[in-house]
């Protein structure tokens, strides 16, 4: 079977490739330039927990040491601070900040462990043919070849070269916000905290958005951001520097600390939407498929939500043959995701962006403001959580004994502590990405058991003859806990971490029909042969 083809080797193409690479699915990578990436310590990444989860799960690679877990988050409005927010294990998990070249560099290193996996520098795709068997990709350069995959997957970023050459439409909005962003080394009065500045007393002759963030990296290293007003004017060195000194002296009592200029830039972000996601065997991810980036979200982390969602339906294609609306749902899920984000930051933008009129006479409308500003940095809300799934055709419907627990169907688990089927203790989001449905029984309890004794007690036996009769590989995990949860309830996880379904007790019946649902139904070239051994199969784990 020929590999999945993936143009792009930014952190989105690596990590797909990485994720296919655990379901055992090759693939090879086009990487249009020399393989390495040039240090841009003002070129960062925001990373929440299920991202950072992640990336750390495929690439094995000590990120929380390459990059800064922030220890806190406050937001100021002229001289008053308006909220803090303190971050522990116990409570607000803490966002990681890292450069993008330090996380390509480990995703890189990652990838070339991987046999799986090949990369292809100097390799600029400029053909793409498919037919129903596979697709044909041609690069042209000093190591100009064709290329035959089983499927392609442009994650080649806003100019997108696959997304061109299938003609599809990319519309949006060009410009929504521009920053100038500087990386320095200082030392700021919060140290490892990140700060959102909003109406700064220094700049209070400015424009009525006037707005600074500062996120700390290792090293003593900040990465300092100053909302630019509306139009194109240049962002010169002199301008540039003005900002610093003014920003550091106000926020140091009026004298300007020493400081150590590592890296300036002007980052512009563009609200953008691909009205397909995919077009037979070629499909589009990343900055390929979308552009969002205002109000402190970062449209990597919803780059690498597509992968993680598309990489576990590529598997079962690419093994056993098509799964065409398993294939679908990717676009289905992904795109309506990122819709809503897109939708939300409209609603928000001209409130937050307006400024002066009536709006900023009504009492509260400031502290209001800021939350939503905040909710966008931290990954809350509408403007920065992770999407869900609810409305999804994967979703099973009508099981009778559903019950809810405190995570929705169609949205991301907690990540409990379980124990895996040999007895270790591990963390439920370890076990993701393999490719494997995840079934968790919830029993107060097993967890000061010997495995020999809870395996083979109560419903164990069998809940365990109905996990090995679903019609897609699954693991079955024992959690003492999970939120909302009664004992003996039975959780649904897909590949990717989302729920499927709660059930009150071991229901094989409604345990089979949501796993068939959650792999896009019946096939139907599937023979009554099959369909017979199924049913035959439950109807066993019904009897034991």
């Amino acid at each position: 079977m020929d590999p999945v083809i993936i143009v792009g080797a930014g952190p989105v193409g690596l990590t797909l490739a990485l994720a296919l690479a655990r379901q055992e699915v090759p693939s090879v990578v086009l990487d249009e330039g020399p393989g390495k990436d040039e240090p841009r310590p003002a070129r960062t990444v925001v990373l929440r927990e299920d991202t950072a989860a992640l990336l750390t799960r495929l690439s094995g690679a000590p990120l929380d040491e390459l990059g800064t877990r922030w220890t806190g988050w406050r937001s100021m409005r002229r001289k008053q601070v308006t909220r803090e927010v303190p971050f522990d294990e116990a409570g607000e998990p803490s966002p990681l900040h890292i450069a993008q070249h330090t996380l390509t560099h480990a995703l890189r290193t990652a990838v070339a462990a991987q046999p799986l996996v090949e990369i292809a520098t100097d390799s600029r795709l400029d053909t793409v043919e498919q037919e129903r068997s596979g697709v044909t990709a041609h690069t042209r350069g000093p190591n100009g070849t064709w290329w035959r995959g089983s499927h392609l997957v442009g994650c080649d970023g806003p100019r997108s070269t696959v997304r061109k050459l299938l003609d599809i439409r990319f519309p949006g909005r060009t410009a929504v916000e521009r920053h100038a962003v500087a990386a320095l080394r200082t030392e700021l009065p919060w140290p490892g905290q990140a700060l959102l500045h909003r109406t700064p007393p220094w700049r209070m002759s400015g424009p009525p958005a006037a707005e600074v963030t500062a996120r700390p990296l290792p090293d003593g290293v900040w990465r300092l951001d100053w909302l630019l007003p509306p139009g194109k004017d240049l962002v010169t060195p002199e301008l540039l520097v003005n900002r610093i000194r003014e920003t550091l002296a106000g926020w140091t009592d009026g004298t300007t600390p020493p400081y150590d200029l590592l890296d300036t830039g002007v980052h512009t972000v563009h609200h953008r939407l691909a009205r397909r996601w995919r077009a037979g065997r070629v499909f589009v991810a990343g900055d390929a498929a979308h552009l969002l980036g205002a109000f402190g979200t970062h449209g990597l982390e919803e780059g690498l939500r597509d992968v993680d969602n598309l990489a576990w339906k590529l598997a079962p294609s690419w093994h056993h043959g098509p799964h065409e609306a398993l294939l679908d749902s990717y676009q289905t899920e992904r795109r309506a995701v990122v819709a809503a984000r897109l939708r939300a930051a409209d609603q928000v933008l001209p409130l937050l962006r307006g400024g002066g009129g009536l709006r900023g006479m009504v009492p509260g409308t400031a502290r209001g403001h800021d939350a939503l500003l905040t909710d966008g940095h931290l990954g809350h809300g509408p403007l920065g959580a992770p999407g869900t799934y609810a409305d999804s055709p994967l979703a099973p419907r009508h099981l009778e004994h559903e019950i809810p627990v405190d995570t929705p169907p169609g949205a991301p688990v907690t990540d409990v502590r379980v124990t895996a089927e040999d007895g270790t203790f591990v963390q439920l989001r370890s076990r993701l990405g393999r490719g494997a449905l995840l079934v968790v029984l919830i029993a107060p309890g097993t967890g000061v058991w010997d495995r020999k004794h809870w395996v083979s007690a109560g419903v164990m036996p069998r809940l365990a003859a109905a996990v090995t009769a679903l019609p897609h590989p699954a693991e079955l995990l024992v959690a003492e806990e999970y939120p909302g949860a009664p004992a003996h309830s039975v959780l649904l996880v897909r590949p990717d971490g989302h729920l499927v379904t709660a059930l009150s007790g071991v229901r094989p019946a409604d345990l089979y029909a949501a796993a068939e649902a959650t792999l896009g139904g019946k096939d139907p070239e599937k023979t009554q042969t099959e369909t017979e051994t199924e049913e035959t199969a439950e109807a066993g784990s019904r009897a034991r």
